[in-house]
């Protein structure tokens, strides 16, 4: 199967978004779908994943660099929650200017949290949701897997792994997120109480052993959304089922999608 691959900036309220798709030569799937990546994520830290995800579900895949991140606009006015502020002004406008109508939202993490905010936000814009490793309450505390990646980055380490990913706003990127996650009272942060107005079908995917939330998060989405709802629960794997176990993944998700 061949595929043509398509990077291009997008302007939308005022910011140039990097977007990237994949698209097959025969597309079978009716569905676009759009990924949102992790909170310290970007387009280029996906890897194969999109290609290997339109190459199982033979759907048009895009990804882009949420504002702040990769290659991106940082967005000039800060936001208090930048999760919210993603979920209700920037996708919806970057949906539109893509022509992008009902898709299946693939949000990986803080994708998945946004991907779920928006789901609540407009139940009727979305064919389908899969959250991967997303969360719906702070376990910040509880992990303690800010702190250890803040140490890691200030050390240097992180920071060099993360600097060809994001060439433009990696240390104010880096500090946005690490302020927004560990402000105070933001360990009781909540969006639980939201999920009751997500319709769409719904695959929450998890490693058990993620090391940045437990499965509590997951039987929260699946004990609150209100349409159908279905798990995938990883053995052996940890926050990032996409790149640790594509293998046990990818069949799961091209049967969701080709069921929708």
């Amino acid at each position: 199967m061949s595929f043509r691959q398509e990077s291009r900036a997008v302007t939308v309220l005022g910011v140039t978004i990097q977007v990237a798709s994949i698209t097959p030569e025969t597309v079978a799937g009716s569905r676009d779908i759009v990924l949102l990546h992790q909170g310290l994520g970007s387009i280029t830290q996906w890897g194969a994943f999109p290609l290997q995800l339109a190459e199982a579900t033979r759907c048009r895949v895009f990804a882009y660099d949420r504002l702040g991140y990769g290659r991106s606009d940082f967005p000039s006015a800060g936001e208090a929650d930048f999760l919210e502020a993603e979920a209700r002004s920037c996708l919806p406008a970057l949906l539109d200017a893509l022509g992008v109508e009902r898709p299946v939202l693939y949000g990986h993490s803080d994708g998945g949290t946004i991907a779920l905010m928006f789901a609540a936000n407009a139940p009727d814009r979305l064919a389908g949701l899969v959250s991967e490793a997303g969360h719906v309450f702070s376990e910040v505390a509880e992990t303690g897997g800010i702190d250890a990646l803040r140490v890691e980055f200030e050390a240097g380490e992180l920071a060099g792994k993360l600097a060809r990913h994001h060439p433009r706003h990696l240390q104010p990127m880096f500090r946005r997120w690490v302020d927004f996650w560990q402000a105070p009272g933001r360990e009781n942060w909540s969006m639980v109480e939201r999920l009751s107005t997500i319709r769409c079908p719904v695959l929450v995917i998890q490693g058990a052993d993620d090391e940045h939330g437990t499965l509590r998060q997951v039987d929260e989405i699946m004990d609150h959304v209100t349409g159908p709802a279905e798990r995938l629960i990883l053995p052996g794997c940890g926050h990032i089922p996409h790149r640790e176990m594509p293998e046990a993944l990818l069949p799961t998700v091209a049967r969701f999608v080709a069921s929708i």
